[in-house]
C-alpha cells in the first residue's frame, strides 16, 4: 500500500520527512505518523442538516489508516486538527473504538477550528490533546499555519486543504492535493476524501508536492499551475 517515499530534507531537522501518498507525513526514526484534517462526522453533520449524505463515505479513510498502521507501525499519531468535523453525533463513537483498537500507538491531537466536542468526550479516548499546539524536536505543530515561524524551526500544520491545478495542452486542467511548502511552513493535506481542496498561490521559493493516487510528484514550477 505505501509508495516508494519522497524525503524532504529541511534546515536544522536532523531526520528527513518522509511525504506519503496516503497524505500523510512518516518520521521513521522516531516512529511518528502525521496527518490532518480528517473531518471525520461530516457525513453525519450534512444528514443533521437534511442532507442525505451516507456515513460510509468515511470507510475508506479508515481503511487507509489502518493500513498505514499496520504497514508502518508508529509508535505516535499526530493529528494536527480537525479530527472531527462539528459538534457530536454518532461517528464519534467509532473514532473511539478505532483508537481503542490500538493500545501500543499514542495518538495526539492538535486541536482545529472543527474541533468544538465538549472536553469530556475527548477525555473519553485515548487522545491526548493540546491546545493550541507543541514543540516537537525543531517542529511546531499547529493547526492553522503560524503568522509568523521563528528562526530555526519548521511549522507543521494542516487548515488549508492544499492543492494545486495542473494545466495541459487544449485547455486540460486537473486538480490534485499537494504537500505545499512556503516560509518554512509545511502544510499537509486534508487526510479526508469529504474535505476536497483548495488552490495554494505558488510563488518563487515554495515548494510543492502533488499527490496521485500512485505516488507524490516534486512539481516543476515551469509547469502551468493554477
Amino acid at each position: 500500500m505505501i509508495s516508494p517515499p519522497v524525503s524532504l530534507h529541511l534546515d536544522n531537522l536532523c531526520e528527513p520527512l518522509t511525504l506519503l501518498k496516503e497524505k500523510a507525513l512518516w518520521m521513521p526514526q522516531n516512529k511518528r505518523l502525521f496527518l490532518a484534517d480528517t473531518h471525520f462526522g461530516k457525513a453525519g453533520h450534512f444528514r443533521k442538516a437534511g442532507i442525505p449524505i451516507p456515513e460510509d463515505i468515511h470507510t475508506s479513510d479508515f481503511i487507509k489508516l489502518e493500513g498505514m498502521l499496520a504497514v508502518l507501525g508508529p509508535s505516535e499519531v499526530y493529528i494536527l486538527g480537525d479530527l472531527f468535523h462539528s459538534d457530536w453525533n454518532g461517528a464519534w463513537e467509532q473514532v473511539k473504538e478505532f483508537l481503542l483498537a490500538y493500545p501500543s500507538i499514542q495518538f495526539h491531537l492538535v486541536l482545529g477550528n472543527h474541533d468544538i466536542l465538549k472536553p469530556f468526550h475527548y477525555r473519553q479516548t485515548v487522545l491526548r490533546v493540546h491546545r493550541p499546539g507543541l514543540e516537537l524536536d525543531g517542529l511546531l505543530l499547529t493547526h492553522e499555519p503560524l503568522a509568523v515561524v521563528p528562526e530555526g524551526k519548521i511549522n507543521l500544520c494542516g487548515h488549508l486543504h492544499p492543492g494545486v491545478r495542473l494545466r495541459g495542452r487544449g485547455r486540460q486542467n486537473l486538480r490534485l492535493p499537494c504537500f505545499f511548502l512556503q516560509n518554512r511552513r509545511l502544510v499537509l493535506p486534508a487526510f479526508g476524501q469529504f474535505t476536497g481542496s483548495a488552490s495554494v498561490q505558488v510563488s518563487p521559493g515554495d515548494r510543492v508536492f502533488v499527490i496521485t493516487p500512485n505516488e507524490v510528484i516534486p512539481l516543476n514550477l515551469h509547469d502551468k499551475v493554477g
